[in-house]
């Protein structure tokens, strides 16, 4: 009996160790950024009401708008076409409106969204083309370009919320952009060696990541493409939270979940490239043999500047900064406090980093063709909306959470990870991320579905008082209100 007591006093012992608290985590301290905000609460509800009134005249009456529209952003093309200007030019702030004001038209004349897409793909093209003379660290140029191609997208989709998802056109081809790589077909898409896939994931904490930036996004996830000149098969290489940098085929990185993928490929008339045709190629097949030749843990920290480890985007600006380019021409900051804080008790210690979305503002880069799943874009809508909700309470103050009484199984855990890490297997909790990361995470993602629960019913009763789907400020009013409701159980 005295042995079973020692034992069970040693348990115990272990248990009150495992107890204690970590340090808690080190946030630099502010810098002189701010976060971007539309401020234009009374805009987006002009926006619908002009919907409704268009639901009333219906399609037939309306055509003739959107014919005058369609003509309009055509003239305002060409002359981007022709003449460069200032990011703060008012052409740029006519397009913008122009674009959003036929949306809620295009909403109601349906069949008219793939010339809708068509023509944003156009003036996308060409505003990309301007700012190739932007200074892409000025304030004017980030915002110039974001209102646009974040804005662009956003009333693109919100035609397409109102859709059936069988109707949605999943693939836009964007932009013939000619290289001299080997190339294969993803999704109905000629992709190149050196090509970028920008993506987002399903799980709450992707959501997180491409909203948790001073210029919130669509993306969370980046790889590299290698294809191989001789069998024409595609190495898909990227970084995961759960096992670090790894090299993946087409078919593996597709049935990992993606609400979204967009190809990125280098201009052709870069100085760098007309010298160097295959230097896109060259870059991936660096990376790919680093990844070969051992193993590379991920970067939680997102210091990009540190080889040793990578996080998602590192794979990409590390291959192109070995062959002498510097992608993300314009760095990403987090400056709010809140979101640091959050992303903080995760490891992340660099918030002047490379975030996936903003790579797509890159002037050194084309949009090759952008692939939406038509069956989740409601749901990448939705998360996207909780978590700019849980972010302003972040702001005020609510940080993450976790049940001490956990931490002793989730630092058993850990340690059980490492053993396994040891031998190149992958543990219940990621390399890099310690078991308060851990749970905090747990606590994270069940608050997300706590709000997610509460909010669909609310949203199936929006459809079926008002005839459409809600609109993004819409998703996020129900989002606020389903976490108050949340707080107060």
């Amino acid at each position: 009996m005295k042995l079973y007591r020692w034992i069970i006093l040693a348990l115990m012992a272990l248990y009150l160790v495992l107890l204690i608290p970590g340090s808690a985590p080190t946030v630099p301290p502010l810098t002189e950024k701010r976060p971007f905000a539309w401020n234009q609460d009374e805009y987006w509800s002009s926006l619908q009401n002009q919907f409704k009134e268009a639901l009333q005249v219906g399609c037939p009456r309306l055509n003739s708008r959107i014919d005058s529209a369609f003509a309009k952003i055509a003239t305002l093309t060409d002359s981007l076409n022709i003449k460069s200007y200032e990011p703060d030019d008012p052409i740029f702030a006519i397009i913008e409106t122009t674009i959003f004001e036929l949306g809620t038209e295009i909403g109601v004349c349906r069949d008219r969204l793939p010339q809708y897409m068509e023509s944003f793909n156009q003036i996308r093209s060409a505003i990309k083309t301007q700012s190739t003379h932007w200074d892409m660290n000025s304030e004017a140029s980030r915002i110039r370009l974001y209102r646009f191609l974040y804005g662009g997208r956003a009333a693109i989709e919100q035609v397409m919320l109102q859709l059936p998802s069988d109707s949605v056109p999943a693939l836009s081809v964007c932009e013939d952009v000619p290289s001299a790589t080997p190339s294969t077909t993803i999704l109905g898409v000629t992709i190149h060696s050196g090509d970028i896939l920008v993506s987002r994931g399903g799980a709450p904490t992707s959501a997180l990541i491409a909203r948790g930036n001073d210029f919130q996004g669509n993306f969370s996830h980046v790889a590299l493409v290698y294809v191989d000149s001789a069998s024409g098969k595609a190495s898909i290489i990227e970084s995961h939270i759960e096992q670090g940098i790894a090299i993946a085929t087409l078919d593996d990185y597709l049935r990992d979940t993606k609400l979204r993928v967009m190809v990125l490929r280098l201009r052709p008339d870069l100085l760098g490239l007309k010298s160097v045709p295959m230097l896109p190629g060259n870059a991936a097949a660096y990376m790919l043999e680093r990844a070969r030749s051992r193993h590379i843990p991920y970067d939680f920290q997102m210091d990009f500047a540190d080889s040793n480890k990578l996080f998602c985007s590192e794979v990409a600006s590390q291959a192109y900064r070995h062959v002498g380019l510097t992608l993300w021409m314009g760095m990403s900051h987090i400056s709010s406090p809140g979101i640091r804080n959050w992303l903080g008790s995760f490891g992340v210690t660099h918030f002047e980093t490379q975030e996936p979305s903003d790579l797509e503002y890159d002037p050194q880069l084309k949009v090759v063709a952008e692939w939406r799943d038509p069956k989740t874009l409601a749901r990448d809508q939705i998360d996207n909306a909780i978590i700019d909700v849980m972010l302003e309470f972040a702001e005020m103050g609510v940080t993450f959470k976790y049940s001490m009484y956990l931490l002793p199984v989730a630092r058993t855990l850990k340690a059980y990870s490492v053993v396994l890490n040891w031998f190149g297997g992958i543990g219940p909790v990621p390399e890099g991320m310690d078991a308060t990361a851990a749970l905090r995470n747990k606590w994270f993602s069940a608050q997300h579905a706590q709000i997610k629960e509460l909010m669909l019913p609310q949203i199936e009763k929006f459809k079926a008082e008002n005839g459409y789907a809600p609109p993004y400020w819409e998703l996020v009013k129900l989002a606020r209100q389903a976490k108050i409701t949340a707080e107060n159980r």
